[in-house]
């Protein structure tokens, strides 16, 4: 048995990468982009919170609880400014997460909260007399049926 090797052409082999490479540049534009590497999400947060000096709790991964407000960072710490201690520089990778400080404004209401608690409490007596009003009515109407 005798088989004859085939071997495609020159012109061939040139034709199929040229279409190799017009398919190519139209999966390109059909695939989805990798995002990018950094969203600058953090460092926006950062700069909102320095800005607005909010103070806040860093947990660290031992649990220890730090209060403050951020001083300024970088890519692998935070400088935290502490008004009953020393401010303190702490290493990204021992936080565990950080939120607000909840606590401060709970004992210090602000003007807006403050008058909502007003407005409600105003609401709930209004609600009282009228409670009130309706009850001597009915009182009323009970007297005059005997």
């Amino acid at each position: 048995m005798n088989r004859k090797l085939i071997r495609p052409t020159l012109a061939e082999v040139r034709e199929r990468a040229e279409r190799d490479t017009r398919r190519g540049s139209n999966n390109d534009q059909n695939r989805k982009r990798v995002p990018p590497e950094q969203t600058h999400a953090e460092s926006f947060y950062y700069k909102k919170q320095m800005d607005n000096k909010t103070r806040m709790v860093l947990v660290l991964q031992d649990g220890e609880r730090l209060s403050g407000t951020i001083e300024w960072y970088d890519r692998n710490c935070i400088k935290l400014h502490r008004l009953p201690g020393p401010n303190l520089l702490v290493l990204k990778h021992n936080i565990k997460y950080i939120h607000k400080d909840d606590s401060r404004l709970a004992a210090y209401p602000t003007t807006e909260t403050a008058a909502a608690a007003e407005e409600e409490e105003s609401l709930e007596q209004v609600d009282d007399e009228e409670e009130v009003e309706e009850g001597d009515e009915e009182e009323v109407e009970e007297e005059e049926e005997q």
